[in-house]
């Protein structure tokens, strides 16, 4: 007698959508709640520790693409006073201008419409500025630092440290470096070093170059985080005092489109300089 048929009881889980037993990815995911349900609570906290997790910078905007905002978002300063109110502390935007040593909102503005700045949309913004450092250094090998400001709202503002220049959009250091000499210490160079225009006043020294990134709150305007991307150069320029003195700048803005505002804004009206010894300068 031939033996009973064997029966298959397995059911096809893929043929059958219409069951109700539990897929294979059910099952994995219960047997590992168990796992972790009697797992002691120092195994959990020692896988965990082990655990790949992707790190971020305490800086997250070194990570994550934040956008930029541009000049047509702020139609006027008052457009960019009303954008900034709720993303700055409540007294830090009403200090501008005011402290002393302060620029104001219009500041801001002109900085942005002339694309020396830049302003990142998050909480609070982020002010990039690219600016050009020139250590001026003489026969004596000393450097040339710009002591303090006096601006045109009357007060003095410190510096201490050397000729400095927001760069324009496009504009690289030597050009920079260079315009910067013509606007700070212009009125006191010779006759036949201004004549040469923005271009070969400076004598910068090879190798001299370095760019760094510093990240701080900006003296300018109180409670506004900055990125300062910094070109530094050496160089040397003829025709200086050897001792302290000053000079007139005759408009901040004076090639500016927006004469109206630029009124409004806080400029600077003398730099007083003084040389130090090379040693006693950071780079």
């Amino acid at each position: 007698m031939p033996p009973p048929p064997i029966r298959n009881n397995h059911t096809n889980l893929l043929q059958n959508p219409n069951n109700n037993l539990p897929t294979l990815r059910d099952l994995l995911l219960t047997a590992l709640s168990f796992c972790f349900l009697f797992s002691s609570s120092t195994t959990r906290a020692t896988l965990f520790s082990k655990t790949p997790f992707l790190h971020f910078p305490s800086s997250p905007r070194r990570f994550l693409k934040i956008p930029i905002m541009s000049l047509h978002h702020f139609s006027t300063p008052q457009s960019l006073s009303d954008w900034l109110k709720p993303r700055l502390l409540s007294d830090s935007l009403a200090s501008w201008g005011v402290k002393p040593g302060t620029k104001n909102v219009h500041n801001l503005w002109l900085e942005l419409s002339e694309g020396e700045s830049s302003l990142a949309d998050s909480t609070p913004p982020v002010r990039t500025v690219h600016v050009v450092k020139v250590r001026i250094i003489d026969d004596k090998f000393r450097v040339l630092i710009e002591a303090h400001q006096e601006l045109s709202d009357g007060s003095v503002r410190s510096r201490g440290r050397p000729l400095s220049e927001k760069m324009k959009p496009g504009e690289d250091p030597e050009s920079a470096a260079n315009r910067a000499v013509m606007e700070e210490l212009g009125s006191i160079l010779e006759g036949s070093v201004k004549d040469s225009g923005h271009s070969g006043i400076l004598k910068i020294v090879p190798g001299s170059y370095e760019k760094k990134v510093e990240e701080r709150h900006s003296a300018s305007y109180p409670g506004l985080p900055a990125c300062y991307v910094l070109h530094s150069v050496d160089a040397w320029l003829d025709g200086l005092p050897e001792g302290e003195f000053c000079t007139e700048e005759e408009h901040e803005y004076a090639n500016c489109g927006e004469m109206s505002i630029a009124h409004e804004a806080v400029s600077v009206k003398k730099h007083f300089w003084k040389w130090v010894s090379l040693d006693s300068v950071r780079s």
